[in-house]
């Protein structure tokens, strides 16, 4: 009897656990959002991580993402399968420089869950990080320029060049030279003889366009035979920097070369000599020496320059500091304006100017008109004005290599001077 009561007792107790087993409910999923991860420009990596299915099987899953709070997959979506495993979500299509709510969700027959709210920005696309190469090879009508892309900013670099042009901070007149990032090189044409240019390198993504540090350069002038000379800015005049060494007039007319000293003190005609009759020697650095007829001219220098008029020779010496009262005198004027005119080597020992002005004048001597001999060479320098004082003199400015001012004077037009030419405006 104690036995048949006893099992008795152990089948319903079996039996009502089965039911109370069988009469639970499902419940929605439960699950986390995966942290964010691979954040770019328009997409980013989560996913979810599946606690419970709630008892029955999950339908779908992925992440749901919107721009405001508690997205729900009535937003943009993925589907990332079915079933309980865990999964990874590719966020795509999402905008530059944007805040975005990211939810992850799984649905089973009872409904949709939602793990915890996570929120990211995408990268935004910066300014490109670049660099301006200084200029190179540079002639009276073109350069060599261009630069460098050490960064995208994190977009595609769609195009690139140099921007140049007569005034700082150039954004008209530009090259174009391909996409990406690292060196390319730019090759400015058309250029002007003489003329100052800015330039600047530019990158541009679709943030816009940076650009490189400027840069400027002035063209140098060349004369009919080819020789090419440097050229420097000084206060509004464009001057050569370098002597005049050509041999024949702009129009390609040959002036005559006088090497005899009887000869050369009676001329009433255009000529021209080298220091010592020593052309190897001396015409690279110091250029020719010429008599004042061949400046009367007027086709002596480079076509669209001319030789400086004494009034020109004293807006110079302003533009260095001279005052007008010293300027309108003559013999030894100003304060230190030779000192800013002489080259910074090449004078004797002690004698070197500063070269502040970039005239870079040197000692370059003189023809004699009584002698017909090349004289004070390494000691001072002589240049011609084109103004004429009467029949037989013309106005020159001299430097000494112990003075440091500038002597304006006139002189017989048979002496044999350095000619420096200055662009016509």
């Amino acid at each position: 009897m104690k036995k048949s009561l006893s099992f008795f007792v152990i089948v319903c107790f079996i039996a009502t656990m089965g039911l109370f087993h069988g009469c639970k409910k499902a419940t929605i999923p439960e699950l986390t959002t995966v942290a964010i991860s691979d954040v770019g420009l328009t997409s980013a990596v989560s996913g979810g991580t599946i606690v419970t299915d709630g008892g029955e099987d999950i339908t779908a899953k992925g992440v749901c993402w919107s721009t405001s709070t508690n997205p729900t997959v009535a937003d943009t979506k993925t589907s990332d399968g079915t079933g309980s495993a865990n999964f990874t979500s590719n966020i795509v299509g999402l905008s530059e420089g944007t805040t975005y709510y990211v939810r992850a969700y799984a649905t089973n027959e009872v409904g949709t869950a939602y793990g915890n709210e996570l929120t990211f920005t995408t990268n935004e696309v910066t300014g490109a990080v670049l660099t301006t190469t200084e200029v190179s090879a540079l002639t009276s009508t073109s350069a060599v320029v261009g630069g460098n892309i050490t960064d995208d900013g994190g977009g595609n670099i769609t195009a690139r060049g140099v921007y140049w042009g007569t005034s700082p901070n150039p954004t008209v007149n530009k090259t174009t030279n391909g996409t990406g990032t690292g060196d390319f090189t730019s090759n400015l044409t058309g250029l002007s003889d003489g003329t100052v240019y800015y330039y600047r390198a530019y990158a541009t993504n679709s943030s816009g366009t940076t650009y490189g540090q400027e840069f400027s350069f002035i063209t140098p002038v060349t004369d009919i035979e080819g020789n090419v000379y440097e050229t420097v800015k000084i206060g509004d005049q464009v001057w050569m920097a370098e002597n005049l060494k050509t041999t024949k007039f702009n129009d390609n007319s040959e002036i005559p070369n006088v090497t005899e000293n009887t000869i050369w003190m009676a001329l009433t005609s255009s000529a021209y000599c080298w220091i010592n009759n020593d052309e190897a020697t001396y015409k690279s650095l110091y250029g020719a020496l010429y008599n004042w007829h061949a400046v009367e001219s007027g086709i002596l220098c480079p076509t669209g320059w001319h030789v400086p008029t004494d009034a020109e020779f004293s807006a110079l010496e302003i533009a260095l500091g001279m005052s007008q009262a010293d300027a309108s005198g003559t013999e030894w004027r100003g304060t230190d304006q030779g000192i800013k005119l002489k080259n910074e080597t090449g004078w004797s020992e002690g004698e070197n100017g500063s070269n502040t002005s970039g005239f870079s004048a040197l000692p370059s001597g003189y023809r004699s008109y009584a002698t017909g001999i090349s004289e004070g060479f390494g000691i001072l320098g002589y240049w011609w004005s084109s103004t004429s004082q009467d029949d037989a003199l013309a106005v020159y400015r001299r430097l000494d290599g112990n003075n440091d001012k500038v002597f304006r004077w006139a002189t017989y037009k048979q002496a044999g001077k350095s000619v420096r030419c200055i662009k016509t405006n």
